[in-house]
């Protein structure tokens, strides 16, 4: 039991850090949102291993849904449009 532990651990782990990385590296920044996702998540896992549930739920609910939710508004809001010139 303590093997499947250890791998699973490592396993999220290197999730974690690879998607951290991706968030630095990415070059677009909705996928650099989306790591960014893919990371928190991860992080979320790690609690769960721990068995802090509440932390976990926490981390999904504040990290997740509003922060990345706020990211992705504010990336749409000031994404700019090629073709939408304004004309002064």
């Amino acid at each position: 039991m303590a093997l499947l532990e250890s791998i699973a651990f490592a396993l999220f782990a290197i999730v974690t850090v690879g998607s951290s990385i991706g968030v630095v590296v990415m070059r677009d920044v909705w996928h650099s949102a989306l790591m960014l996702g893919v990371a928190l998540l991860s992080v979320a896992v790690h609690y769960v291993m721990l068995r802090a549930e509440f932390l976990a739920a926490m981390q999904i609910l504040v990290y997740v849904g509003g922060v990345l939710i706020l990211v992705t508004f504010a990336i749409m809001l000031t994404a700019r449009r090629e073709g939408n010139e304004v004309a002064a």
